[in-house]
């Protein structure tokens, strides 16, 4: 199983989108609740910004590898759809 680094901003309201969606996405699927996931705030991201680059909150990455990054306008239902992508991905 792979251990998914996240990046969020405290008020951003795609990140609450996106951890409504992982309660409701573990509430649906137990196995999720095993994913590992390691959230830094963006003020705490200096060094790893270096490695990790992005625009947009929240993403969350694989390694250095990102799997998701929340776009302008996007909907809860793609937030969700996209978040219960990368937990199928963690879990293979």
């Amino acid at each position: 199983m792979k251990e998914i680094l996240g990046f969020h901003l405290n008020g951003c309201p795609y990140c609450h989108n996106a951890f409504r969606a992982i309660e409701e996405l573990q509430a649906e699927n137990p196995a999720y609740k095993n994913i590992k996931i390691n959230w830094v705030e963006d003020q705490d991201a200096h060094e790893l910004f270096k490695t990790h680059p992005y625009e947009y909150y929240p993403n969350l990455w694989f390694g250095t590898d990102k799997q998701y990054e929340a776009q302008p306008g996007e909907s809860y239902d793609q937030t969700k759809a996209y978040i219960k992508a990368v937990f199928d991905k963690a879990l293979a």
